[in-house]
């Protein structure tokens, strides 16, 4: 008999310390101000119905609204990270709404003008490089940048411009040049795609095991903005010359897309290279061609001095 009148003072214990609880919380639910306005606007609502709806004003009184308790989507306290709650009150029922907070929308908004810059094996730099970051101590580089900022802003009317064949010396900051470019084209929404041309030439052979290379070619030739980082320093061959990168241009040059280079050669010295393929052959017309496309898509601007980080 002990036992079971011990475990019954136990349990009447227990249930008055939850009942002391439970009146806590619920008054802690009342009390809070968006809830008061809630049951102020809805004098239907009787003692009844808020006691069977308790848990989800206590669901709503607990969550982050409009990300006013949360610094950023990752510190998302919400029970559905990235959504706010909103309470919606049909007759004598109670329900929770949520919708994309401002911090979601905002990094899905982001997230989208990340996907406008594809790029093949570029560096993590290079991707990040902004504008405002360049170095314009010098005129060149002055002159560079009011180039950049003309055509991006041409561009967004619409109008055609060619893109630029940046070529000079090792560690000039070419390849960041086309990082800038496709950032400020990024926040235009303009998509664009930079490769890498020696990595390219693989890719490109490797395409035609897995029958790819002319869904690649035809990405490749209708992108918005095309970026060809470091042209020249490929070991060239016939077919990639004139079956893929000439095929490419051309298509680019009738319709009128621009195309941006970087290249350790001025366009006399890349013909010469062009010229030369992995086999010793020397093809001056069909090298020829290639450059007069690279002229109609593109327009030559040296960079002499190195570039100098601040």
């Amino acid at each position: 008999m002990e036992p079971i009148q011990s475990a019954l003072k136990n349990w009447m214990k227990s249930n008055q310390t939850f009942q002391h609880h439970y009146q806590e919380i619920r008054k802690q639910i009342l009390a809070d101000p968006s809830i008061k306005k809630i049951l102020r606007d809805h004098i239907e609502l009787d003692e009844t119905d808020i006691n069977r709806h308790l848990m989800k004003l206590y669901e709503y009184q607990q969550a982050s609204k409009d990300c006013e308790k949360c610094e950023c989507l990752e510190a998302c306290q919400n029970i559905l990270p990235g959504f706010t709650p909103h309470i919606e009150v049909e007759g004598k029922d109670i329900s929770i709404r949520y919708e994309k907070c401002k911090n979601k929308r905002h990094n899905e908004a982001q997230k989208e003008k990340e996907s406008l810059i594809q790029s093949l094996y570029m560096p993590k730099q290079i991707k990040q490089a902004q504008l405002q970051d360049m170095d314009a101590s010098s005129y060149e580089r002055k002159q560079l940048v009011k180039e950049i900022i003309e055509f991006v802003q041409g561009h967004a009317k619409n109008r055609f411009q060619k893109g630029l064949y940046i070529h000079g010396p090792f560690g000039t900051g070419k390849s960041y040049v086309l990082g800038v470019i496709a950032n400020e084209l990024k926040n235009r929404n303009v998509p664009t795609a930079i490769i890498y041309m020696p990595e390219l030439v693989r890719e490109m052979k490797a395409s035609i095991k897995d029958d790819s290379l002319q869904s690649k070619m035809q990405h490749f030739k209708e992108v918005e903005v095309l970026m060809f980082d470091d042209i020249g320093a490929e070991s060239i061959s016939p077919w990639f010359r004139d079956e893929v990168l000439g095929a490419i241009l051309q298509y680019r040059m009738m319709e009128e897309l621009p195309v941006f280079f970087t290249s350790n050669y001025n366009l006399e010295q890349l013909e010469t290279h062009l010229s030369t393929t992995n086999r010793g052959d020397t093809e001056t017309i069909k090298a020829g061609r290639i450059i007069e496309r690279i002229t109609q898509v593109s327009k030559p601007i040296e960079l002499v001095n190195r570039y100098r980080e601040d």
